[in-house]
């Protein structure tokens, strides 16, 4: 299991990369699951809370053009660039101190998921080349791994720095992170040729979309990871009503929740590359996302043991159709275009979720939240029955 990880970790590159991920994990982690408990203090709003995940997401919308940038300049000063960028951004939370100026935490969220897509299609693109494509399996699943692992500390780090002094606290601490990762990506020694110039970005753009949705490897692979990120996006927005009104807690118990979640994410992530590579992408993807769909659907449980258990699962089974999908797109994918293929596959892949993520947060409003919850469930269980028997028929090997 560990072989594949560790011959990446060899090359210096992919150490520094991993290393820039974990730093800048560590803080997005913690902005992320502050944001939503800053707006509940702040508001009272269970809907409002919710939407801060949504603002965060709502950039996937904008994906492929975003992506192209990965593919119009060259990308180990994107990378620098954005994380600079960002460092300099969040201190302007220091201003928010009432309910009437959450609208700034909001615009900060939405700047923050755009700069996510562009370093995310930027980071896909260049460590693509950086190892064996055999490897690339293990590469997303040492990615994953990574990023999972933060929510082994940083939610409950984070939920602590908000009782004791505050959201602002958290966000000068993912401040800081960026600060550090654009350092540790300015140490990658890297050949770029300088990108290729077309006047015609968006029709090129549209181009690889319709390339990628002909594929008859990723078309399968990338429905049904848009149709499970609905899923998790509606599960995401119910989970601070569970945490109320199914378990009976404090929002900051959501904290507890991610970190376990990350536990299983973190082993989902160890796992990915030796199943890649005896296991056909499809028959991976569904298998996870049928445990996710069963354990969304036992959360409407009121015990906190099902509950963690549950998260655990969510963890476990979620990130498997994502790494199948991306991983399929890495190796199916010209360098010349990966970055933008990327940044709309990621569209493909998290669109469903940031308007479910809005979707959920008023139909928790309005709808008996074990409903919801069973709902999910099936529908998840139903979309990994249709992966997997597309898989009988027609399997793409890695």
């Amino acid at each position: 299991m560990a072989a594949g990880k560790v011959g990446v970790l060899r090359d210096r590159n992919a150490a520094l990369w991993v290393s820039g991920l974990l730093v800048s994990g560590f803080g997005t982690t913690a902005m992320w699951l502050v944001s939503g408990i800053w707006v509940k203090s702040l508001t009272g709003s269970d809907t409002l809370a919710a939407l801060t995940v949504f603002a965060m997401w709502a950039p996937a919308l904008a994906g492929p053009l975003l992506g192209t940038l990965a593919d119009r300049v060259r990308r180990r000063p994107l990378l620098i660039a954005v994380n600079a960028a960002m460092a300099a951004l969040l201190p302007a939370l220091l201003l928010l101190d009432s309910g009437d100026r959450v609208w700034l935490l909001f615009g900060v969220l939405v700047v923050y998921g755009a700069a996510g897509v562009v370093q995310d299609a930027a980071e896909t693109a260049l460590v693509a080349g950086a190892v064996d494509r055999r490897l690339l399996g293990d590469l997303n699943g040492l990615r994953m791994t990574v990023n999972e692992s933060t929510k082994l500390i940083a939610p409950l780090a984070a939920a602590g720095l908000f009782a004791r002094f505050g959201g602002a606290s958290v966000a000068l601490l993912d401040a800081a992170t960026f600060a550090l990762a654009a350092g540790i990506f300015a140490l990658l020694r890297v050949r770029e040729e300088k990108p290729a110039r077309s006047r015609y970005a968006w029709a090129d753009t549209a181009e690889v979309a319709r390339a990628l949705w002909r594929s008859p490897v990723l078309r399968p692979l990338l429905a049904a990871g848009g149709a499970t990120m609905l899923l998790a996006g509606l599960n995401g927005a119910l989970l601070f009503a569970v945490v109320d009104r199914v378990l009976g807690h404090a929002p900051t118990f959501v904290g507890v929740l991610y970190a376990v979640q990350g536990a299983g994410s973190l082993v989902a992530g160890l796992l990915a590359g030796p199943l890649l590579r005896r296991l056909p992408e499809r028959v991976f993807a569904a298998a996870g996302t049928g445990l996710f769909a069963v354990a969304v659907g036992l959360r409407s449980l009121p015990y906190d043991a099902v509950a963690l258990v549950c998260a655990g699962a969510v963890g476990l089974g979620l990130p498997c159709v994502l790494v199948a999908a991306m991983t399929a797109v890495q190796r199916e994918t010209p360098d010349a275009v990966l970055g933008r293929a990327a940044a709309t596959a990621q569209s493909l892949l998290f669109v469903p979720n940031a308007v479910a993520l809005a979707l959920g947060a008023g139909l928790v409003a309005v709808v008996e939240v074990r409903v919801l919850l069973v709902a999910v469930g099936v529908l998840g269980l139903v979309t990994a029955a249709a992966l997997a028997g597309l898989s009988r028929g027609r399997t793409a090997r890695p």
